[in-house]
């Protein structure tokens, strides 16, 4: 019978106190001490400062030093979000996602999860990056609770906030003022420090500094392949996962950036070469005037990492994979029917009769309406008791997320040199009585081994167990080795364009060659899918 977590000890909610026995480990980083506290073997230290508050004359620098700690800093909690506009959230399948502590500019934190502190160990290390895109989100989500992926791999995670939206990625270029020609890239740059953070302190907490994974879901797993593409991110990690991402292949283009720069100067009445004013604008204010900018570009947010030639010289997954990351393993895939997380949010979009459905899929896909009858009609033979309202969400699911990642996977592959291995979670969630199937985030709680904590999403039924430790394990084999074989799954192979070896992460596990690959190749026909609401004259792959 499979165990579940309270057999295993593993953290089952991550608002947990810390154990009226603990101890309280204090550990020397380069900037002074920090005292965690330990809970069921494992050492947590929260809310650690790797760069100076964002805020005032450094808005849009680059992340400068944080100051040197005075006697030893209690890391107990974690630290401010970075300021943005994410809503609260009540529904159960949302809210083990999300978190509703203070904003602040002072948001460059890290946390530390480890079973061991100064002895001398080298455990494999995990940088884990948050979605919420480019504009929301935070490391202290319940479900990021690092406990049992630390206990159960005996590995340590470090999670981070950093910069967000336009206080992450406002482009500066038309000021002329060099101190902000890193302006739309500050957010990503605030990762590469604390990538830097780990690689001089990490050894302390128990880790290995020439063994980093980094990985992130969703927007998160983008921000792994913009660190791919970044020089400055070279040589700071060794491995990397990405799940979920949409975004990965294009970032935005120093025009799409300046275009939403000055929507958003307009709402303020600044000029654009008056950067003074704009440090002086109140972190509210810049808030609120931002969806107003967004509506008044088209809604098309480009808020996001800029290939301006400097930090980012290149898209990270265009034409081929970035060439400095090429002897770095990755991991890659997507959940079978991601679209159903978002679309849970507005009801309507399970009810669409057919009429609705090519519609929409004509418009979202970017094709004329017989090519988009052509792919309803594909998706409909390989699923014949599908309604309207599951063809859409197979449809913009593949086109959203599934192809991007497949396409990454091609251009790694025709590197020869590191490997892709390539994933499609198809596990089904009981919630909402079986409404999301395999929804959006929905990896997170398997791979971190919090199905507990994130019950909302995943349900209480007992087969989650067996899926989690296989994920698990193939997370932390995978951070050892780069290669995410174990004995709990079936043997997974890299990917190439012939085999295209896919590991279906479900009960159980297998791998399958090229799976749905009459929908794969209907998809990757039409306009690439681009985050940023445009579209690619031809198709990619």
């Amino acid at each position: 019978m499979a165990k579940s977590n309270e057999d295993l000890g593993m953290v089952t909610s991550a608002h947990h106190a810390v154990a009226a026995n603990s101890t309280r480990p204090i550990v020397e980083t380069t900037r002074g001490r920090v005292r965690g506290a330990t809970l069921n073997g494992i050492h947590s230290f929260k809310g650690i400062p790797y760069g100076a508050n964002t805020g005032g004359k450094n808005r849009w620098l680059p992340p400068q030093p944080v100051a040197p700690l005075s006697g030893v800093r209690d890391a107990l909690d974690y630290g401010p979000r970075a300021p943005q506009n994410e809503r609260p959230a009540k529904e159960p399948h949302l809210t083990w996602i999300r978190d509703t502590r203070a904003c602040s500019e002072d948001c460059l934190v890290l946390n530390v999860f480890t079973p061991g502190v100064n002895d001398s160990r080298k455990r494999p290390v995990l940088v884990y990056s948050h979605g919420g895109g480019y504009v929301s989100g935070a490391a202290s989500a319940p479900g990021l609770d690092g406990h049992n992926f630390a206990r159960r791999g005996d590995v340590v995670l470090v999670t981070l906030n950093h910069r967000l939206n336009a206080f992450g990625h406002l482009s500066l270029a038309a000021s002329g003022d060099a101190r902000y020609a890193d302006a739309g890239n500050v957010g990503m740059l605030d990762v590469i420090a604390a990538l830097k953070w780990v690689r001089e302190n990490i050894t302390n907490f128990g880790g290995d500094p020439a063994n980093i994974s980094i990985s992130g879901q969703s927007g998160g797993a983008s921000k792994v392949a913009v660190m791919m593409a970044m020089p400055a991110a070279r040589g700071l990690f060794h491995k990397a996962i990405i799940q979920s991402a949409s975004s990965l292949l294009r970032m935005a283009t120093p025009e799409a950036a300046a275009r939403n720069t000055h929507f958003l100067l307009k709402q303020l009445n600044i000029d654009a070469k008056n950067v003074a004013a704009l440090l002086d604008v109140p972190t509210a204010t810049l808030l609120h005037a931002m969806p107003k900018a967004v509506a008044a570009a088209g809604r098309v947010d480009n808020y996001r990492p800029v290939v301006d030639g400097r930090s980012l010289p290149a898209h990270p997954f265009d034409t081929t994979a970035p060439a400095i990351s090429a002897d770095i393993p990755m991991m890659i895939g997507s959940a079978e029917t991601e679209m159903t997380f978002p679309y849970s949010q507005a009801m309507e979009n399970f009810s669409y009769g057919a009429a609705q459905v090519l519609t929409r899929v004509q418009d979202f896909v970017g094709v004329d309406v017989a090519h988009a009858r052509r792919l309803v009609d594909l998706y409909r033979s390989t699923r014949p008791n599908a309604t309207p309202g599951d063809i859409w969400v197979a449809i913009s699911t593949d086109h959203q997320y599934r192809r991007n990642g497949i396409r990454a996977s091609e251009l790694k592959a025709a590197q020869h040199k590191a490997p892709s291995w390539h994933y499609l979670f198809t596990w089904k969630t009981p919630v909402l009585n079986g409404l999301l199937k395999s929804p959006h985030t929905i990896c997170i709680p398997f791979s971190f081994g919090n199905v507990d904590i994130a019950a909302g999403i995943t349900g209480n039924g007992a087969d989650r167990y067996a899926l989690e430790a296989s994920m698990m394990g193939a997370w932390h084999a995978f951070m050892r080795t780069g290669n995410p074989n174990h004995p709990g799954i079936a043997q997974w192979k890299p990917y190439n364009a012939e085999d295209r070896a896919t590991m279906i992460f479900d009960v159980p596990c297998n791998s399958v060659n090229d799976p749905a690959r009459e929908e794969r190749i209907a998809i990757s026909a039409c306009p690439a899918y681009r985050a940023d609401g445009s579209r690619l004259a031809h198709a990619q792959g």
